[in-house]
């Protein structure tokens, strides 16, 4: 959640100005040798640099959040590449260029992926770009009379077993693996599951959001480890449009980047980014741990659809047990 004060643009610029006025009064003081008034204005400096940092970053919540300590981690690379420059260390020059440079390049990554501005996050500004396409405007995707009753709580809850059987009658299978794949370590998990279902003989296709996990190409790098097939793994922009064509959508532990809100609620912490449209599937089976939010705390209306059935427990367990139903199912 974000934390600011009321009006936290005036505070930042106030906090800026102040910073800028006293560092120009610590290059004027230690030119004419005044070393305590120059420390006074130096410790404004840093109380006032230090606010300014905590405001500005706390202010920035939900799904942003991985921009910023994207951000942050290329700022501490130009610090250090600054450094290097003062103590005359090419080690810490290169060091510290290559790190804020990596960081620079990441933050513009995310923020494409997520459409947005690298200056909208950083202001605390709410909103995307402008739609991409015309599958994300608002109300386009899903019907509101699909919808379960989310304030009671309504949804389906199905277990490894039907899980197993759904998969078993599907002929086209859409897997979009998100952070909980890589916190409960699954992907070996998942890649016995994907090479049973296409020995099996059935169409598989793996989706990867760009931002899926904490860092772009996170999940790449987890499903190569544990073998699964290069070209089976897609990219979003390669599935796009395509959702409805499978049979089953098997959601792992991913959340905000196929939530619904993103292309029906303007008003949604994600409006306008770009997500994984698995409610448009014949059927949705969605492994998490709970109804909880993603990392943007933004509620999912995919759960209460009632082509989705949640199976609620840890991600490996769970594939591993549907693995071994499918197995006996033949």
């Amino acid at each position: 959640k974000e934390v600011s004060m009321p009006g936290k643009n005036v505070w930042n610029s106030v906090a800026l100005g102040a910073s800028l006025y006293f560092g120009k009064m610590f290059f004027n003081f230690a030119c004419v040798g005044a070393v305590g008034d120059a420390v006074g204005s130096l410790a404004y400096v840093a109380a006032l640099g230090a606010f300014l940092g905590a405001h500005a970053t706390l202010a920035v919540g939900g799904g942003d959040t991985p921009v910023v300590i994207t951000v942050l981690n290329s700022s501490s690379g130009w610090a250090l590449c600054a450094e290097g420059f003062v103590l005359g260390s090419q080690l810490l020059t290169v060091v510290g260029a290559l790190i804020g440079a990596s960081g620079a390049i990441l933050s513009q990554i995310m923020c494409v992926a997520m459409n947005r501005s690298i200056v909208g996050v950083l202001l605390g500004i709410k909103g995307t770009l402008k739609p991409k396409g015309s599958n994300s405007k608002p109300g386009a995707a899903v019907d509101g009379a699909m919808l379960c009753d989310a304030e009671r709580g309504e949804c389906i809850v199905s277990d490894s077993e039907t899980a197993a059987k759904d998969l078993f009658d599907a002929k086209t299978v859409l897997i979009v693996p998100g952070y909980g794949l890589a916190v409960s370590k699954a992907q070996y998990a998942m890649a016995d599951l994907i090479k049973h279902l296409r020995d099996a003989g059935k169409e598989v296709i793996v989706a990867v959001h760009p931002v899926a996990g904490r860092m772009p190409g996170q999940l790449n790098v987890l499903l190569a480890e544990a073998g699964v097939p290069y070209d089976i793994v897609k990219e979003m922009e390669e599935v796009e449009g395509s959702e409805g064509k499978f049979d089953v959508s098997l959601v792992v532990g991913a959340n905000d980047t196929v939530n619904p809100s993103a292309v029906m609620d303007p008003d949604s912490e994600l409006a306008g980014m770009p997500v994984i449209q698995v409610w448009r599937s014949r059927k949705v089976l969605v492994l998490k741990r709970s109804l909880a939010g993603g990392y943007a705390d933004v509620d999912n209306p995919l759960f209460f659809n009632e082509n989705t059935n949640m199976v609620l427990g840890d991600a490996k367990a769970t594939v591993d047990d549907m693995y071994s139903k499918l197995k006996n199912l033949g």
